[in-house]
């Protein structure tokens, strides 16, 4: 076994069928998750899908059930650490069990909690919303991604996100589609600038987000025209008369500073120290990757004070 520093555990929640044993499997056969370490399988119920031995044998991976709340202890996972000496772990959890049980389960020695993933099946969403609240939205309190699959064209997504948002502020939200295809619900009310407005005005606390949401929706800033304050900065790939206009970001860590912005068409002379209002209209173009991207026209430029923030911070719509 290779050695580590951790061994990640990554936990799934939602009620039954509400897709964890499906979502487990597509990890298993990830290659860009999976690269054949010892993984460790522990279910907390059974569903409807099924874990497939010969999945299980070519994932490196060992299954381990439990039959109620009560063998689900600090103990147990001992012993199976020392049995499996796995590199990672997923924990299948029933939320019927209670995501406060997991407090007071302590985890054997280098096992760290990385991911709480909640799922939920958009065709009985609303119903247990009403029916059984608690027991659907405690394990959304807590996660770190809450997916909602199945989700069909008349999903309110941007309803329903507002819900979600307001439960877990940090969380990141996705909806499945019924063809597979993932969004994030956001509508254009959903984001705190004026969508509808001549020009668009992005305050220094909301650069993150517009930029991190033109990445995602690039065509609906199409034809916009937006003001906001960053750098211009040269770049020796970009052909005369273009520039990038971003605003340096702490993506992770402190280690880890990026540049985050937008290749730039105008006449502003590049300088990395000074700051610039930047009033620029939007095109969604073709990047040469093939992927859709964001490119401004510069519309004006005046010099501007540095924002109060050294870094631009990512908050959540």
């Amino acid at each position: 076994m290779r050695e580590q520093s951790i061994v990640p555990v990554y936990m799934l929640t939602g009620f039954i069928e509400s897709g964890k044993t499906t979502m487990i499997r597509s990890m298993l056969t990830d290659e860009g998750f999976s690269d054949g370490q010892r993984t460790l399988i522990l279910c907390g119920e059974e569903g409807i899908e099924e874990y497939d031995d010969a999945l299980l044998k070519k994932a490196n991976a060992a299954l381990v059930s439990f039959d109620s709340a009560e063998e689900f202890t600090s103990l147990r996972l001992k012993q199976l650490a020392a049995e499996h000496k796995p590199e990672r772990v997923i924990i299948e959890f029933n939320s019927f069990w209670g995501i406060e049980m997991m407090a007071r389960v302590k985890m054997p020695p280098r096992w760290e909690l990385v991911q709480i993933i909640t799922l939920a099946d958009a065709t009985t969403f609303a119903n247990y919303m009403t029916n059984m609240r608690k027991q659907l939205t405690d394990p959304m309190k807590t996660a770190d991604l809450i997916l909602i699959n199945r989700c069909g064209a008349d999903f309110p997504k941007s309803s329903w996100r507002k819900q979600l948002r307001a439960l877990n502020p940090s969380a990141n939200i996705l909806f499945e589609n019924l063809d597979g295809t993932t969004e994030d619900g956001v509508s254009d009310e959903d984001l705190p600038y004026d969508m509808k407005a001549d020009v668009i005005e992005i305050t220094e606390e909301n650069f993150g987000i517009f930029y991190l949401d033109s990445m995602d929706h690039p065509a609906r800033y199409n034809g916009k025209t937006v003001r906001l304050v960053g750098q211009a900065f040269p770049d020796a790939s970009f052909p005369p008369g273009f520039y990038y206009f971003a605003r340096y970001a702490m993506t992770c860590c402190a280690n880890d500073i990026a540049k985050c912005g937008w290749v730039t068409k105008g006449t502003a002379k590049p300088d990395e120290k000074g700051f610039i209002t930047l009033t620029a209209v939007c095109q969604a173009v073709q990047s040469p990757e093939g992927q859709e991207a964001l490119l401004l026209h510069e519309k004006a430029v005046e010099r501007a004070k540095a924002p109060k923030e050294k870094y631009v911070t990512f908050g959540n719509v």
